[in-house]
């Protein structure tokens, strides 16, 4: 039997093998290195920028300069990413106590407090910097204004402070629509603001849908999420208004200069979209099992289908 020779350093330290250190070390690093991306919730980088680009695209009428395209997706990752590491640093007392989100790297003690911080605000100087440096003023002030809101605003002070967070906190996730508009135009339009209503809107039953979800768990930590502190009836009338919302801004739209493409392509997937959040609230209304996350994974789906009719239309 061939058996590898165990080594010692020069400073005497006990013989290991060389290969086992080697696997372990590039072990460790891929651990602390999937710690720190995990910090920045990679899909609601994703889910952001999926409506970035086609906003910008409609502004520009067509494909706009693709550095222009790689430096705002480049800009608003890190953005969103910077905002979700202040998040979880925020977070991280309550996060120890939610099951869905205990094994985080900070409650999991993967990565320290203080390397946290440290790490989402060179996140954010970075994304602020990069955007004012190549694009406009506006596109700049607009992710400064998004970091700061969705963490000062939101997560510090209306996450738990009251169960109209997800409405307040809804600007943050429709941002990237007005930044990326703002990058090609230096302005906004119209259009940039009915694609922001649409995706304000949009984030209420979605985000309900989860929190029905893992309700014990926002009680656990005491977050007042809506469907913890209201009435079934209550949460069930937010969901079923702002899915019609979302439908008639997605609409509304449609006569600012869209093909009809795009406005079959919304009154389709925005009323699949109702429908599946009216059978939601049907079934919770009658006390029967429900299955919320079915609706917040349309509702991505939704999402995405929109935002691609927008860039399609851009391009015709």
């Amino acid at each position: 039997m061939i058996t590898e020779r165990p080594v010692s350093d020069s400073a005497g330290h006990p013989p290991v093998r060389v290969a086992e250190a080697r696997a372990t070390g590039r072990r460790d690093v891929r651990a602390v290195v999937a710690a720190y991306v995990a910090l920045t919730k990679p899909r609601i980088v994703e889910l952001l920028l999926v409506t970035t680009v086609p906003a910008m695209m409609l502004a520009d009428g067509g494909m706009p300069a693709l550095w222009l395209v790689a430096v705002v997706l480049v800009g608003g990752s890190l953005a969103a990413g910077a905002a979700s590491v202040l998040n979880c640093y925020i977070d991280r007392d309550i996060d120890q106590l939610m099951r869905r989100t205990k094994r985080r790297p900070l409650p999991a003690h993967t990565v320290s407090p203080r390397s946290a911080l440290t790490f989402g605000l060179v996140l954010a100087v970075v994304s602020v910097a990069l955007m004012a440096a190549t694009t406009n003023w506006l596109a700049a002030g607009l992710t400064l204004a998004a970091i700061a809101y969705y963490d000062l605003v939101y997560t510090l002070w209306l996450k738990r402070t009251t169960a109209a967070n997800t409405f307040w906190g809804g600007a943050c996730g429709a941002a990237p629509v007005l930044i990326g508009w703002a990058a090609v135009t230096g302005s906004l339009a119209p259009a940039a603001w009915g694609l922001f209503a649409v995706v304000f809107f949009w984030q209420m039953p979605h985000f309900y849908a989860l929190a029905i979800k893992y309700k014990a768990d926002y009680a656990r930590a005491g977050i007042p999420m809506l469907p913890v502190v209201a009435s079934v009836r209550r949460v069930n009338a937010e969901i079923i208004l702002f899915s019609w919302l979302t439908l008639l801004s997605s609409l509304a739209v449609w006569p600012l200069g869209m093909s009809p493409i795009y406005g079959v392509t919304a009154l389709v997937v925005g009323g699949i979209f109702v429908v599946e959040a009216h059978k939601l609230c049907r079934r919770a209304a009658r006390g029967e099992a429900v299955k919320p996350m079915r609706l917040f994974h349309w509702s991505t789906t939704y999402l995405t289908i929109l935002f691609a009719a927008v860039a399609l239309d851009a391009l015709i």
